[in-house]
C-alpha cells in the first residue's frame, strides 16, 4: 500500500471519492455504516424519563438490557478529552480496569498527584475515588437507619505503559491532539492527523485480535476509514472494529456534561461486527446514561455531526456578537435583545451572551476543518458561509481592542493595561487559542508600559508558556507580567480589560444562597423512598445511588464538603517546594472575589474598565469612579457628542 502524502482531489467517476489530507490511508470503498437507532429505538421516552429522574436510584430502575462484557479499556492520551472521560468511565464502572496512557511524563505525574493538570469543577473528587479507591463507610440516616457503603478498589491508572495497556484492552480509545495543520497542503485549514496516525499505528501493532478501536478525537470525515486501513496494513489477519464516539464537552462544565449528557453518539459500520461493537460501547455508557440517549449512527454521520455541532454553536455566538455592534451604534442593549430573543421557544436562550469573541481549541479548528471539507468538494459557497463565522469573531476581538486604544487617546505608551482572565472561558485552565492571547498580541504593538495578566484558574507558568507561542520579541515580552493575584494586576493600571467570564470578577459579586434545611422525613420523601430505606440497605449501590445518598446526608447541613460520606483514602502529602501549593497560598483564596472598591483606589486615572463579557454593572461601577464600556451597550446622545460619534 502506498503511503505517499495525500492531496485533495475529486474523481470524475460516477461515484465521488475524495481524500481530505488523511495521510494517504483512504481507500475507495462503499459505505458500510448502520442506519440510525433513534428512529426505531425500542426504548420509549417514558423509559428515558424514568431513568433520568434524579430522585430514583439507578439500582431501583434496573431496566438496562444485557451488554457484551468488557473487562479492560485503554485511553490513549491524557489530555482534556481522554483524562476526564476515562475518569467518568472508571467512576461508573468499578468492574472495568481503565488505563490512561500518555508519553508526557510530567502530565502523567500530575494526574497521579493532588493537583490535576485540568481545572474542571468536580473532577478531583471523581479521579480520587476511581484512582485511589475508597474506604468502607457507614452512613446514618436519622430516624431511618444506617447504610453501609462497601470499600472500593482502584480501577483507574495513569501511566506511560503504552504498549502494555493497549495489549490488555478490550476497547482502545484514541484521544490524541488533532491541531490545525500548519504546513503543506491544507495548511491553516485542515486537521493535522500525524499524531493520530502514529497512535493508530501503535494500536495496530499492539492491540489484541478482536479489540474495538474508538476514535474519540475530533477528526475530519473519513478518519475512521483511515484507521481501518492502518490496522489492516499492519495486521491483515486480525479482526478489529472501528467506532467513532465524539465528545460533546463544554470545558468548565465537562464533568456535568459527562454525568448528564444530552446524547452519546456512536458511529459504526453496518456489518454485524460493527453493530456488536457499538452495542458493547453502549453498555459502558449505559451504566449511568439512559439508553434512549445513546444514539448509534454511521461513522460518516458521526464524524460530521461533531464538526457541525461546534460550527453551529460558534455561529450562534458570532450572530449575537454581530448584533452587539449594531446595538452600540443604535443605543440599544444587547442583553435586552438576548432576553427578547431567548424567550422565543424556537431560539432559546443558550449561546446568546454577547462578548469579545469565542476562543478555545475547538470552535475555530472545527470550522476551519468543515470549510476545508466543503472547499475540497468544490462547495465554495458553503465554505465561505462558515468562514464568515470566524470573520465576525476576529472582527469582534479587534473592534474591542481598538476601543481600548481610542479611549486612551489613541496611544498606550507609558500606560499599564490590566487583563483579568486568560483562559478561553471560566472554570477551566485551558488557554489554547484564547481571546486573551490574540488581544495581548495586538496590544503589544501599541507599546504599552506594561500588560499585567491575572487568571484565577491558570498557573503563572501556564500563561507565560502560552504567551511565548505568540512569537513576540524579547523587548515586547519584557512588558508582559503575569501575576498571582488581582491586586498586583490592577495596581497603577490605567485600564482594566475583562476577558474571561469568571464569577470572581463580577460586580456586584455573585452571592450563593444555601437551601433551607429539610427534615429527615421530607428528605426521604424527596428521594421517593418514604420511610422505607430497605433498598439502600440491601441493594448494591452504584455511584449514582451514592451521589443521591450524599445529597440526602448533606441537605440538612446546608452545605457539603468534598468527602461528606468519609470514603476518601488519605492522599500523599506534597513536597514542601510544591509549586501548585505555593500558588494556591499566594493566589486568590477560595470564595474570594475582586474588590472593585479597592480596585478604584489602586488604579490610576482615567480608570477605564472595558468589560468584554458583560459581567459587571456599569452604572454601579461608575459610582465608584470608573469609566465603563461594555459589549453591545449603546451610548446615549450626550456621550456620543463627547466622543465625537
Amino acid at each position: 500500500m502506498s503511503t505517499s502524502p495525500a492531496t485533495s482531489s475529486i474523481s470524475s467517476d460516477d461515484e465521488l471519492t475524495f481524500d481530505l489530507g488523511l495521510s494517504g490511508w483512504i481507500r475507495e470503498r462503499p459505505d458500510k455504516s448502520p442506519p440510525t437507532s433513534y428512529a426505531h429505538s425500542s426504548t420509549s421516552d417514558a423509559d428515558d424519563d424514568f431513568l433520568a429522574r434524579p430522585n430514583i436510584p439507578s439500582s431501583v430502575a434496573n431496566v438496562e438490557p444485557s451488554y457484551p462484557r468488557v473487562n479492560n479499556v485503554c485511553f490513549l492520551g491524557a489530555g482534556f478529552v481522554g483524562g476526564p472521560t476515562a475518569a467518568l468511565v472508571a467512576y461508573h464502572n468499578p468492574q472495568i480496569m481503565v488505563n490512561v496512557v500518555d508519553l508526557n511524563q510530567d502530565r502523567v505525574a500530575t494526574w497521579n498527584s493532588a493537583h490535576l493538570p485540568i481545572h474542571e469543577p468536580g473532577l478531583p473528587k471523581i479521579v480520587r475515588i476511581a484512582r485511589d479507591g475508597t474506604s468502607s463507610s457507614t452512613v446514618g440516616l436519622p430516624g431511618l437507619g444506617t447504610v453501609k457503603i462497601p470499600q472500593r478498589t482502584p480501577n483507574l491508572t495513569f501511566s506511560m505503559r503504552v504498549t502494555e495497556s493497549i495489549a490488555e484492552a478490550d476497547i482502545v480509545f484514541i484521544c490524541v491532539n488533532t491541531p490545525t495543520k500548519l504546513y503543506g497542503v491544507g495548511a491553516g485549514a485542515t486537521a493535522d492527523l500525524s499524531i493520530l496516525e502514529s497512535a493508530a499505528s501503535t494500536v495496530a501493532k499492539n492491540a489484541k485480535d478482536g479489540a474495538i478501536i474508538v476514535e474519540k478525537s475530533t477528526v475530519p470525515c473519513g478518519t475512521a476509514q483511515m484507521i481501518r486501513d492502518i490496522l489492516e496494513f499492519h495486521r491483515p489477519n486480525a479482526q478489529f472494529e472501528i467506532l467513532n464516539n465524539p465528545e460533546f464537552l463544554a470545558e468548565g462544565c465537562a464533568v456535568d456534561n459527562l454525568m448528564h449528557p444530552d446524547r452519546i453518539l456512536i458511529g459504526s459500520a453496518t456489518t454485524p461486527g460493527g453493530a456488536k461493537a457499538a452495542e458493547t460501547l453502549k453498555g459502558i455508557y449505559a451504566t449511568w446514561v439512559p439508553p434512549s440517549r445513546i444514539l448509534t449512527i454511521n461513522t460518516w454521520s458521526s464524524e460530521l455531526t461533531k464538526l457541525v455541532a461546534n460550527a453551529m454553536l460558534a455561529q450562534r455566538i458570532s450572530s449575537i456578537n454581530a448584533v452587539s455592534a449594531l446595538c452600540e451604534e443604535l443605543g440599544a442593549d444587547v442583553n435586552e435583545l438576548s432576553l427578547g430573543l431567548g424567550a422565543d421557544s424556537r431560539l432559546g436562550p443558550r449561546f446568546l451572551h454577547a462578548g469579545v469573541g469565542f476562543g478555545g481549541s475547538c470552535f475555530e479548528k472545527d470550522i476551519l476543518n468543515l470549510s476545508y471539507v466543503a472547499q475540497s468538494l468544490h462547495l465554495s459557497e458553503v465554505a465561505d458561509y462558515w468562514m464568515g463565522v470566524l470573520d465576525i469573531n476576529k472582527y469582534q476581538r479587534q473592534r474591542f481592542g481598538r476601543k481600548v486604544v481610542r479611549a486612551l487617546n489613541g496611544s498606550l505608551r507609558g500606560k499599564k493595561i490590566a487583563v483579568l482572565g486568560f483562559a478561553f472561558k471560566e472554570n477551566t485552565n485551558d488557554t489554547r487559542n484564547s481571546v486573551a492571547v490574540h488581544f495581548i498580541a495586538e496590544l503589544t504593538a501599541e507599546m504599552p508600559a506594561e500588560i499585567s495578566i491575572f487568571d484565577p484558574g491558570c498557573s503563572v507558568a501556564g500563561i507565560e508558556e502560552e504567551i511565548r507561542k505568540i512569537g513576540l520579541s524579547d523587548f515586547q515580552m519584557q512588558r508582559i507580567k503575569v501575576r498571582e493575584h488581582w491586586k498586583e494586576t490592577v495596581d497603577s493600571a490605567n485600564v482594566v480589560c475583562i476577558l474571561t467570564q469568571w464569577n470572581h470578577f463580577r460586580y456586584p459579586p455573585v452571592t450563593t444562597t444555601k437551601s433551607k434545611a429539610k427534615g429527615a422525613a421530607q428528605s426521604a420523601e424527596d428521594l421517593r423512598v418514604s420511610d422505607d430505606v430497605d433498598w439502600l440497605i440491601k441493594n448494591k449501590l452504584s455511584e449514582m445511588d451514592i451521589l443521591q445518598l450524599e445529597k440526602l446526608v448533606t441537605r440538612d447541613r446546608g452545605e457539603a464538603n468534598e468527602d461528606s460520606l468519609n470514603r476518601f483514602i488519605p492522599e500523599t502529602k506534597c513536597r514542601s517546594d510544591c509549586a501548585d501549593c505555593r500558588a494556591k497560598r499566594s493566589g486568590m483564596k477560595e470564595g474570594e472575589t475582586v474588590d472593585w472598591e479597592e480596585v478604584a483606589i489602586l488604579m490610576r486615572e482615567p480608570k477605564w474598565v472595558f468589560d468584554g463579557r458583560n459581567i459587571v454593572d456599569g452604572p454601579q461601577l461608575e459610582k465608584l469612579g470608573f469609566r465603563v464600556r461594555a459589549i453591545g451597550k449603546g451610548l446615549d446622545l450626550r456621550e456620543r457628542r463627547l466622543f465625537g460619534r
